[in-house]
């Protein structure tokens, strides 16, 4: 039975599995009730409190759907080190230019030519609830010795940690 942690240790876990993954898929419903997923990149904290941050132009789709229902998941794959993570919160639109300039980075031009200071640029705050995550041995030799272990004894192997995690309650 997946155990449900409300310290300070496991929202910080949370946050080491996902801190330097690149890109997350952001789940939102659209105005038919229907989810859609599109990938994301999370500005870069120093951090982390329980918010995640994201450019997103102002008038887009993700916005309007994220004006409507706040509820939003993210999806984080690792596969390298066999880490997964779902993030589920609420989201709004902030349109803050001294925080989009405190939160920019140069690449982000890439997307937002007109910079932080864009009035059509705004930032998407995801506000933690809750998150699930799958921490899997990644080295080939605990896969190989998983493998003969099932093999051998019709006993899968220990697969790892996986873990709730609850942002909204702290227990120290």
């Amino acid at each position: 039975m997946v155990e449900t942690r409300t310290d300070a240790e496991a929202q910080q876990k949370v946050w080491k599995m996902i801190e330097d993954v690149q890109v997350a898929m952001m789940v939102t419903m659209d105005e038919e009730g229907r989810f859609r997923g599109r990938p994301m990149r999370a500005v870069k904290q120093q951090d982390f409190d329980g918010v995640l941050w994201f450019f997103i132009k102002a008038g887009s789709p993700k916005a309007d759907e994220v004006n409507e229902d706040e509820r939003v998941l993210l999806a984080y794959s690792d596969p390298s080190n066999q880490n997964y993570v779902s993030v589920y919160g609420h989201a709004e639109v902030v349109r803050d230019t001294g925080l989009q300039k405190r939160l920019w980075s140069e690449p982000l031009r890439t997307w937002f030519p007109g910079g932080a200071e864009d009035p059509d640029v705004a930032l998407l705050k995801v506000t933690c609830e809750g998150a699930e995550y799958w921490d899997s041995p990644s080295s080939t030799l605990v896969h190989a010795y998983g493998y003969l272990k099932a093999v051998t004894t019709g006993t899968p192997p220990r697969a790892g940690d996986n873990d709730k995690v609850d942002f909204a309650r702290r227990t120290g």
